[in-house]
């Protein structure tokens, strides 16, 4: 039987990662090779949401590790890393529920793509760029990849603020490299492509300070519309944190995050506000303890879909097989102001997670 339209569009990404792997394969025979770097990383993950949900779908305000009850793939990606002389240019491809869920407005193809973007170096002597793309996000402390978060989980913020943006972003970076700049246009709030009826552009910054090794200070803002334009609804965000890494053997982050959105039509002003602190301990080379808490005051129901305060904790485990695996467990708890959860189906202020990870970058 032949294909059809539909069957060939859905395999457009697996075709697309096979002929991705079979280049990075031929790779380090190109005369260029030493210019491009090939990377991947795989993260697999069993959760249990004591809630039990029928459909295994853990509350929609978590975006990553949201399957419950099911060994699943929350991402997976591979990554080509060019960079000479004053180019440089990123691709990866990706697949995982983290994509199903948070890319679920983006269309076809798109949804596959954790990174794609060219940067040219503008001054010769200063490292001062240009980069045009889809990129990491510029806002908060953790990233889609668990490996370089403290905890295996994301908190509710990194879950409900950009892990990703489009546009572009100019950078400088000092020459001891203790102070970071960047300006940034953008299509919108994690946007590859805009919301429809949208017209208005949206911008960022970053400011990152790093007095010595072991701390950083970091401030990044987004003003734009996060809407079609008719609404006139507009949404500003800063978020600070400041890192603190005491010998490398234990830590704290603490986070802050603030966000305004105006109703223009009615005349208010709705916000909403995320004190985060997170602490780490290692008990030996291989072994770490981690801590989270997390209050997220959303009144207004300008992030979350109903009117609500959120408290989190979550403590975790990790155990470091090899300097590239790393096998982590993890508890959480929430306890919210309403009954935005469902116990077998009856509506619930609480809701527990017990998960495992394990993760590989090559």
């Amino acid at each position: 039987m032949q294909p059809n339209q539909n069957q060939l569009r859905r395999s457009y990404p697996f075709l697309l990662f096979a002929f991705f792997c079979s280049f990075s394969s031929n790779a380090q025979l190109d005369s260029t090779s030493k210019n491009l770097k090939i990377s991947g990383y795989v993260e697999m993950y069993y959760g249990y949401d004591f809630d039990n949900p029928n459909n295994h779908n853990r509350p929609s305000l978590l975006y990553s590790y949201h399957r419950h009850n099911e060994v699943n793939l929350n991402i997976g990606l591979v990554k080509a890393a060019y960079q000479k002389d004053n180019i440089r240019a990123n691709f990866a491809l990706m697949a995982g529920t983290y994509v199903n869920r948070n890319l679920a407005h983006e269309p076809g193809t798109l949804r596959n793509i954790f990174e794609a973007n060219v940067g040219v170096k503008l001054l010769k002597n200063k490292s001062l760029w240009l980069d045009v793309g889809v990129m990491p996000s510029h806002i908060g402390f953790e990233s889609a990849i668990g490996m370089d978060c403290k905890n295996m989980t994301r908190s509710i913020v990194a879950d409900n603020t950009p892990y990703y943006e489009s546009g572009a972003k100019l950078s400088y970076e000092t020459d001891n490299e203790k102070w970071l700049f960047s300006l940034l246009f953008l299509n919108g709030w994690q946007r590859i492509q805009r919301v429809p009826g949208n017209q208005k552009p949206s911008f960022g910054h970053q400011v990152q300070w790093k007095p010595k090794k072991g701390i950083t200070l970091n401030s990044s803002s987004f003003i734009g519309s996060v809407a079609p334009d008719i609404l006139q609804q507009k949404r500003y965000f800063h978020n600070f944190y400041l890192e603190h890494a005491f010998k490398e053997h234990w830590g704290y982050i603490l986070g802050f995050d603030i966000g305004l959105e105006h109703f223009q039509q009615e005349s208010l002003m709705h916000y909403f506000y995320v004190p985060t602190l997170i602490t780490w301990f290692d008990l030996s080379p291989a072994f770490t303890l981690s801590y989270r808490f997390e209050y997220f005051r959303d009144m207004n129901a300008v992030i979350l879909q109903t009117e609500n305060e959120i408290f989190g904790t979550s403590a975790n485990l990790d155990y470091r097989i090899t300097d590239n695996c790393l096998l982590r467990a993890e508890y959480r708890h929430f306890n919210s102001s309403s009954a935005i959860f469902a116990n077998n189906n009856i509506p619930s202020r609480l809701n527990t997670y017990l998960g495992m990870s394990i993760a590989v970058k090559f």
